[in-house]
């Protein structure tokens, strides 16, 4: 864009009102008078600006909506809007380009969308962690330099075609071939980092073997090709060799100054104002966003291009307590919204498709695209072979790495910029650029499917063989293992899988402590260590050994947007999940309740979140996976106080409800959701009343705030029983949480004889196990009852003389037990306000002896529930479960499914 600066400063000056004009003052009625808006006034250029951005922003989020549907980062419908909006397409309506883009306005917008660049540069900077690139520096030498070598000198022999073949093309400037050859092979060597990062997290491949080479190499390849790039710039920019030596100097004096000097005191500065470990304050942000523009600054004035004095800076900042993150997330929207789409429409108005009116153009262009591409993969799976990668893992990385996306768009506006490249060029390499990175997707799922991941990796463990079998293992190695221990006793639940989420932390820490084990007491007082040996004892073996305690895996999953920080949250998740209030929460909680506790936290699309479950279940050999049910009724969670939860925000169908349900499909082990209504440790508190003339504060003023009373620790459990798989696996646990001596049950057998007479409501012709839920009379017949009377009669005698006080056992003869379940539950829980919270617990029903829909729907009309419409949650939870969330029994629910046998 620079080439049309001149001309148009020129063109605006002699075009400037003289002081003997007769309008002295520009119309103020604007469309009123009737003024043109899109009519460009260089004293107002604010107006045509908006109509651009809009227009820009609106067009590329209408591209990106179905082209994510197919797994294509932002920046393909970037490229492709700026392409439809220039001269290859729109621009050839007539008129559309003098209306929208006139020559005229270019230079506000270019001048928005390089600034935008250049923040974008330091966002590219802030992503690149260098402790990875010195952690694996033997593998990221090897793929990287591989990575390079390879398509930099395929680059330069094509670069002689087109040196020679375009070299004349008008709008170019006279340059030597040795610096043609090197912007061409830099434009083919180098790779899209940052649309790198966002395929390796959306394809889960971040944290495996594959993608720390990929990152590995990435981040050495992107050092490089910038410091080429800025070489390349340098020479071109320079009006003789000694110049270009002075300007390459002057860059690494520049460079060393700002590791060395600037970067210790920048780090003293952020320690002192508590913005490492807090976050970076409004100061802090406006500092360092200073210091980019004045890195920026430099950089442009010695002759090199201002984006890389904008990635230097962030290349110094610190990544120590998330400091880069959070200072990503303060900048990014604006930038990746806003001024990006902007950089890659004039990109776009910079692209014709027409000049590739040839057959030796376009022979060009399949021999960039193919050269860029081949050079890339055989360079990166050679490298990775070498590495001692299997075969499809070095064709994965051979396939990332010729990834080149956003930053391949910059390299060749540079080029434009610079008159390196004509406009023909131009559009060749950005067709190249296209092709390449919408390739890479499909083309990594090809060679590295799931499939074969989960083959790849039972095999690197020694489970199974090439082909796929299972390996012998000896009786000693089964018996030593205790997942494979633990699963000899399906009746008891030993490992348990917990979904976190912030809102219900405290009715889930409630009800894990009704699993754990025994406190650990102290037989002995220790010992200060200074005395041990005049006392002649040891500190040693001060706790009596209790049983094994209950091991718990808390999961946290966060939702993986388009924002470049979730991305970085993703490639540095061991100190995410390190520093993570929810997680660290749960480990607390855990050591106080004799939990054998251990915690993650996924970054993951929220599509993904009921496979991401399902395979931590897989992994860590869980017996049940515990999933708190949304209060807000939302997936994602709301820490704030202005949420209304309620019954109606609860049953709404949503993203929660989806992913509840294509769990509870594939779910490998038994499961249960918890409702939460009130269970807790802490007295609630009361409400304080708010009238015309008193707030909040001069309540607390007049009252004083005191401190919450700890309530009742006795819980209440009550437990209709029906029969099914689903019953029996809840029946065992609720006795599994009456070990617990502050915890009581009944359980109420609905009577099986009387259900089989006859009063069972039959299942609706239109049955179907729609979301995985199957209301048929499955276990209707004689010796089905007899099973699950004798089953219930087992449990029964099986009771400790312990437990014999705290559970009691009942059977119920009714016809309708919808409304006896009702019943019971009103008279069994929720009596006691000083309670810490009561619980009932249900089998899902899927092979329920009877149905109820239709007493469901008759005993809500009845009752006058009928304000839950278009809600399906008896679908999900039950039919049991949705009259009781719908009448507000006073007391949580836990919905157990069973493992499908």
């Amino acid at each position: 864009m620079t080439s049309i600066v001149p001309p148009l400063v020129t063109g605006t000056a002699s075009s400037s009102p003289t002081p003997t004009s007769g309008v002295r003052a520009a119309h103020q009625g604007g469309i009123l008078e009737g003024a043109n808006p899109s009519h460009y006034d260089y004293k107002n250029p604010i107006i045509v600006f908006i109509i651009q951005a809009g227009i820009i922003i609106v067009f590329c989020r209408l591209l990106q909506y179905p082209l994510s549907k197919i797994r294509q980062p932002t920046v393909i419908a970037e490229i492709i809007g700026g392409i439809l909006l220039g001269p290859s397409v729109l621009g050839r309506i007539p008129g559309f380009s003098d209306a929208i883009f006139p020559t005229e306005s270019l230079p506000t917008l270019s001048l928005a969308a390089n600034l935008g660049l250049v923040l974008f540069l330091f966002l590219v900077g802030l992503e690149v962690d260098l402790r990875l690139l010195l952690k694996n520096w033997k593998i990221s030498l090897s793929v990287g330099a591989a990575g390079m070598a390879l398509p930099f000198g395929l680059g330069c022999a094509i670069a002689y075609g087109l040196y020679h073949e375009f070299g004349e093309d008008e709008g170019l400037v006279p340059i030597s071939f040795g610096t043609y050859m090197l912007f061409v092979g830099v434009a083919m060597a180098i790779t899209a980092f940052p649309v790198l990062c966002r395929i390796l997290t959306e394809l889960k491949l971040l944290g495996s073997e594959v993608g720390l080479v990929v990152l590995s190499a990435g981040v050495g390849n992107d050092v490089v090709g910038w410091i080429l790039l800025a070489l390349c710039v340098a020479l071109v920019n320079a009006g003789s060799g000694i110049v270009a030596l002075y300007v390459l100097l002057t860059s690494i004096a520049y460079i060393l100054f700002l590791v060395y000097a600037i970067r210790p005191v920048f780090l003293r500065i952020l320690r002192r104002s508590g913005s490492i470990q807090n976050g970076p304050t409004q100061s802090m942000v406006a500092f360092t966003v200073l210091l980019c523009f004045a890195s920026a600054f430099f950089t442009g004035i010695i002759g090199i291009h201002p984006i890389f004095g904008a990635f230097l800076v962030g290349l110094i900042c610190p990544h120590d307590g998330g400091f880069a993150i959070k200072l990503t997330e303060k900048i990014e929207d604006l930038v990746a919204v806003f001024f990006l789409p902007l950089y890659f429409a004039l990109s776009g108005l910079s692209t014709n498709i027409g000049l590739l009116d040839s057959g030796i153009t376009w022979a060009y262009v399949i021999a960039v695209i193919v050269i860029a591409f081949v050079g890339k993969f055989v360079g990166g799976t050679i490298a990775a072979r070498l590495c001692k990668m299997v075969w499809r893992e070095s064709f994965t990385v051979g396939v990332l790495m010729s990834c080149k996306g956003l930053v391949e768009l910059i390299v060749l506006n540079i080029g434009l910029q610079a008159k390196i490249l004509s406009t023909r060029t131009f559009t060749i390499f950005v067709v190249m650029a296209l092709v390449t990175t919408f390739a890479t997707t499909p083309l990594t799922l090809a060679f590295y499917p799931p499939w074969y991941q989960k083959k790849l990796a039972a095999w690197k463990r020694g489970e199974i063989d090439w082909d796929g079998h299972l390996l012998d293992q000896d009786s000693h190695s089964i018996d030593s293992d205790p997942i494979t221990t633990d699963k000899h006793d399906a009746s008891d639940v030993r490992r348990l899988l917990v979904y976190l989420r912030l809102e219900s932390l405290p009715s889930l820490f409630t009800l894990m402590s009704l699993l754990g084990g025994d406190k650990p007491g102290r037989s002995v007082s220790r010992v200060h260590p200074s005395k041990v040996g005049a006392e002649g004892r040891s500190d040693e073996a001060v706790a009596p050994i209790t049983k094994r305690p209950l091991q718990v895996h808390g999961l946290r999953m966060l939702e993986l947007t388009e924002r470049l920080s979730s991305v970085m949250k993703e490639s540095e998740i061991e100190e995410v999940a390190t520093k993570d209030p929810v997680v660290n929460s749960f480990h607390s909680f855990g050591q106080l309740n004799n939990l054998a506790t251990s915690g993650d936290v996924e970054i993951v699309p929220e599509g993904s979140y009921a496979a991401t479950l399902t395979h931590s279940a897989s992994d860590q050999g869980a017996d049940m996976v515990l999933l708190p049910w949304s209060e807000s009724g939302m997936l994602s969670e709301t820490a704030t106080t202005t949420v209304e939860y309620s019954p109606e925000h609860m049953l709404q169908n949503g993203p929660h409800t989806h992913f509840l349900t294509s769990f509870l499909n594939q779910a490998p082990c038994h499961a249960a959701i918890f409702v939460n209504n009130d269970l807790t440790s802490l007295a609630k508190r009361e409400t304080l009343p708010f009238g015309p003339m008193k707030s909040r504060q001069s309540l607390r003023s007049s009252h004083g705030v005191s401190a919450a009373r700890l309530a009742d620790r006795a819980h209440h459990i009550f437990f209709p029983f029906f029969g099914g798989l689903d019953d029996r696996t809840a029946l065992r646990f609720v006795l599994r949480l009456a070990r617990n001596p502050d915890v009581t049950a009944t359980v109420a057998f609905m009577d099986p004889d009387r259900l089989a007479a006859g009063e069972a409501v039959p299942s609706p012709p239109d049955a179907s196990p729609k979301n995985g839920v199957v209301n048929v009379n499955a276990a209707s017949s004689q010796e089905s009852i007899e099973q699950e009377k004798s089953f219930f009669v087992a449990m029964k005698d099986s009771l400790s003389s312990e437990l014999e006080s705290r559970v009691v056992f009942d059977t119920v003869n009714t016809t309708q037990p919808l409304q006896e379940v009702f019943q019971r539950a009103q008279s069994e829980v929720g009596r006691s306000p000083k309670s810490s919270g009561d619980l009932i617990v249900l089998g899902r029903g899927r092979e329920s002896r009877t149905n109820f829909r239709n007493e469901m729907q008759s005993f809500l009309a009845t009752a006058g529930q009928t304000r839950y419409p278009g809600t399906d949650v008896g679908s999900l939870l039950g039919d049991v479960a949705h009259v009781l969330i719908a009448t507000e029994v006073k007391a949580s629910l836990l919905v157990i499914q069973a493992k499908k046998e």
